[in-house]
């Protein structure tokens, strides 16, 4: 008799075996666009609400409220304080998608893990953002990562886990790799 381990690192496991078996049958269904709304409210704070997107073949609408993100600078830098500034908001996405690619990697390796973190640190010079220096890139000009992972595993496997996940972070891949982005402006 084989037993299946219903949950592993807090990830129900027949539903991940589940939900590869179906995108493997239908590509169509790994198909997903997510969706933000940001509104300036004062100086450097900005809001951003989440809800709803599309995924799987149809509209989700299962979430029963928003996530409601604010957004700010730090006072150095003209702010008040009334939330990270969007690159540190960036750092944490780029953490939170390392994070839980790594799980999903190691639930589906059957590994069991005890300890994931992560410190993340990104060097911007404000020149660029400022419009002070041209030649100065705008944004990050590198990021580190540490992890510090332990689990039911070798050290090697542990380090081959974490090399997965970063391979299948979509976060990481924007990061790294770029994305088209379109702007439009509208009249209000």
């Amino acid at each position: 008799m084989h037993v299946t381990e219903r949950f592993r690192n807090g990830v129900d496991t027949e539903q991940l075996y589940g939900t590869l078996d179906a995108i493997k049958a239908q590509p169509e269904l790994a198909v997903f666009q997510f969706r933000a709304a940001n509104r300036w409210i004062d100086g450097a704070h900005n809001r951003t609400t989440i809800r709803a997107f599309y995924g799987a073949g149809q509209e989700d609408t299962t979430r029963e409220g928003e996530f409601v993100l604010d957004g700010g600078a730090p006072a150095i830098l003209l702010g008040h304080d009334t939330g990270p500034n969007p690159v540190e908001v960036l750092l944490h996405a780029l953490a939170a998608c390392l994070t839980t690619s790594l799980v999903y990697v190691a639930t589906e390796r059957k590994v069991r893990l005890t300890h994931i973190e992560s410190k993340l640190e990104g060097d911007v010079n404000v020149r660029g953002a400022l419009g002070i220096a041209g030649e100065v890139r705008n944004g990050f000009a590198s990021i580190r990562i540490a992890f510090t992972v332990r689990g039911e595993a070798s050290e090697e496997q542990l380090h081959e886990l974490v090399g997965l996940a970063r391979e299948r972070s979509p976060v990481y891949g924007i990061v790294t790799n770029g994305v088209p982005v379109t702007l439009d402006v509208y009249p209000a």
